[in-house]
């Protein structure tokens, strides 16, 4: 019996040494947090007509860029009309964080696009360059066109 229980011991310790190195897998990244916490990194970042880079953004050229350098690792496309028009739509009220929101910022078609934050607030490149404005606000309220979720 002793030695049924030391051979038992044994193996378990060289299991030990052996498995010893290895670790439990890390959980998956919270993709809405990374995409909102990188996002907010870039205000003040000034407007520029077609901007891309952290030298100056655009509205949509914020938010691929957003998209493309965080975890998400996306590469969404590079207007807003076009970004609106993929993804997955969510119901008014429903938004998450990391989701993006539309507008109609010239009454007729998508022209604008920025990242919900919670707490009815998303961040944008605007013409005072990136921000974070209220979804409250009559202006934001009255051109708001929907929502499109793109993270995983």
């Amino acid at each position: 019996m002793k030695r049924i229980l030391l051979a038992f011991v044994s193996l378990g310790l060289a299991a030990l040494l052996i498995l010893g190195g290895v670790t439990a897998a890390k959980a998956s990244p919270s993709y809405d947090q990374e995409v909102t916490e990188t996002a907010k990194l870039y205000k003040g970042t000034p407007f520029k007509w077609g901007g891309t880079t952290p030298k100056g953004f655009d509205a949509s050229g914020f938010t691929k860029y957003i998209f493309k350098t965080t975890v998400v690792n996306k590469d969404i496309p590079r207007t807003s009309a076009a970004q609106y028009k993929g993804g997955a739509a969510v119901v008014k009220g429903k938004e998450k964080m990391g989701d993006l929101v539309f507008f109609k910022t010239n009454g007729k078609s998508i022209s604008f696009v920025g990242i919900y934050l919670g707490n009815k607030e998303f961040i944008a490149a605007t013409s005072k360059g990136v921000r974070i404005q209220s979804l409250n606000t009559k202006y934001w309220k009255d051109s708001y066109a929907g929502a499109r979720r793109y993270l995983p």
